[in-house]
């Protein structure tokens, strides 16, 4: 089983030995932008979701922090996020990136989201205690040091919503961890790059993780 470990402002270091790992899809608070990128994508040949949100379950040991990712080929890119973790006696909030196979995502998107890690941060925040302004904490992707997301916890389901579907659902259990899903590109962007740092942030501090690809051997036969 994976265990991660985070860093709380005070010191103090959670062990989290991950249970459930799922990834929040079409996730922005307004349905109407949901609808519209639904529609840009499938123009791009990705199925559209039968309804949104989206909840795609992932493989346990894809949560990893590290600060390395193999991919197959060129066209994989990663997502800003937040992610909630459960643990013992609490939920944590972090900053996450979901790494993603753009050739894969035409043919699905849950089988996407299986072909590369969920990186996470080494440090987090009880989520106690910035719930109250989760809407000002600001979120910031960079590949190959040109930022390419930026935007507000606004723009997407909070995490009381999360934790109200995890607890329908009987998942909000010790070792469950959360992706919220992802704000927009910027427009003329190119997502597609050798490193990736993510940024989560409040006025009084910030949350940050940073990874580079390596590409691995051809395949023989």
């Amino acid at each position: 089983m994976t265990e991660l470990v985070f860093e709380l402002p005070d010191g103090a270091r959670v062990p989290v030995a991950v249970k459930y790992l799922l990834n929040g899809g079409y996730a922005g608070r307004s349905q109407e932008d949901v609808a519209a990128h639904v529609a840009e994508l499938a123009e791009l040949g990705v199925p559209a979701p039968s309804t949104t949100p989206c909840l795609y379950p992932v493989a346990p040991y894809l949560a990893q922090q590290t600060t390395t990712v193999p991919v197959q080929h060129g066209k994989t890119s990663g997502e800003a996020e937040w992610a909630l973790v459960v643990t013992d006696d609490d939920v944590l909030l972090t900053v996450a990136c979901d790494h993603t196979d753009r050739e894969l995502e035409v043919h699905g998107v849950a089988w996407s989201k299986q072909a590369a890690p969920d990186v996470l941060g080494t440090r987090a925040w009880r989520l106690s205690s910035v719930e109250d302004r989760s809407d000002e904490l600001t979120l910031t992707a960079w590949a190959d040091d040109e930022v390419i997301q930026r935007g507000t916890l606004a723009e997407l389901l909070p995490p009381s919503y999360w934790i109200e579907e995890l607890r329908a659902r009987g998942l909000l259990v010790p070792g469950t961890v959360l992706l919220s899903g992802t704000i927009p590109m910027l427009p003329g962007v190119n997502q597609f790059a050798r490193s990736w740092r993510v940024e989560l942030a409040s006025p009084e501090d910030s949350l940050s993780l940073a990874y580079s690809t390596s590409p691995l051997p051809e395949p023989v036969g």
